[in-house]
């Protein structure tokens, strides 16, 4: 049994007892319980920071397997504050202060070849485009709606094109859009994209694309219904659509080149 104290936990066996203390260095994977203060599902990340790209989602309660440990974004959660991030076995990393280990320390290896964040930013430099990209960002977010509107089934380019301040993108898919981008402005398989940046997606048809609103989110059309626009995940697109992600560009389109 387990008794937590401030940030400290009292781990109790039989009569004896012994306070769980930070500061050892784990030679194996542990283990973890996630508890979230909503109990809402919490976001596996692909690098410890809360502004990479989602890996999926946890549910609340679940009990994970600890691979190793590393240090990240400073998180405030259930659990206190820390910079600690766990690697979840074959998942991605979570926040050390969602998940109850009984431990405030590390319980876990450090982890290797961990993602660094990303240097690039979004931005129209040389682009020429009519909006930038924290303009495209706030028209996308003043757009947000769940009911049917047929200017945006389907049309997922030509909204990424009018967030930027186009009437259209020039290119005729979202799939042939991301092949005419010149390569010094496509990042393939990044999916630490900025707020602004386009991800781009392949499938057997024509593809999709969608605007990053930062924090691993996105806007999309249709993905919670026909003619909607709202917030969604690489991993909602993947996994709901079936569709492979390529990567993310800056806001480069066909019709201002």
């Amino acid at each position: 049994m387990r008794i937590r104290i401030g940030k400290r936990t009292v781990a109790v066996v039989g009569a004896a007892a012994a306070i769980v203390l930070g500061g050892a260095t784990p030679a194996r994977a542990a283990t973890g319980t996630v508890h979230t203060d909503s109990g809402a599902p919490l976001t596996v990340r692909s690098a410890p920071r809360t502004a990479a790209g989602s890996a999926g989602t946890i549910a609340d309660g679940t009990a994970v397997t600890i691979d190793c440990q590393t240090t990240g974004e400073t998180v405030t959660g259930k659990y206190g504050t820390s910079n600690i991030w766990d690697h979840v076995e074959g998942s991605g990393y979570i926040t050390d202060t969602y998940v109850y280990t009984g431990s405030d320390g590390r319980i876990a290896p450090d982890c290797t070849d961990v993602p660094t964040p990303p240097t690039t930013a979004c931005s129209t430099s040389g682009l020429n485009d009519p909006n930038t990209c924290a303009q495209a960002v706030t028209k996308a977010k003043s757009r947000i709606h769940t009911n049917y509107i047929a200017s945006y089934d389907g049309w997922c380019d030509r909204i990424n094109a009018e967030n930027y301040g186009f009437t259209a993108s020039g290119s005729n898919t979202a799939y042939i859009h991301w092949t005419q981008i010149p390569s010094q402005y496509k990042h393939a398989n990044s999916t630490d994209v900025p707020a602004g940046g386009l991800a781009f997606f392949s499938s057997s048809g024509a593809g999709h694309t969608m605007i990053s609103i930062g924090g691993g989110k996105f806007l999309s059309n249709d993905i919670n219904g026909a003619g909607t626009y709202t917030e969604t995940t690489i991993a909602q697109i993947k996994s709901k659509w079936g569709q492979t992600y390529l990567g993310w560009a800056q806001p480069w389109f066909k019709v201002n080149h």
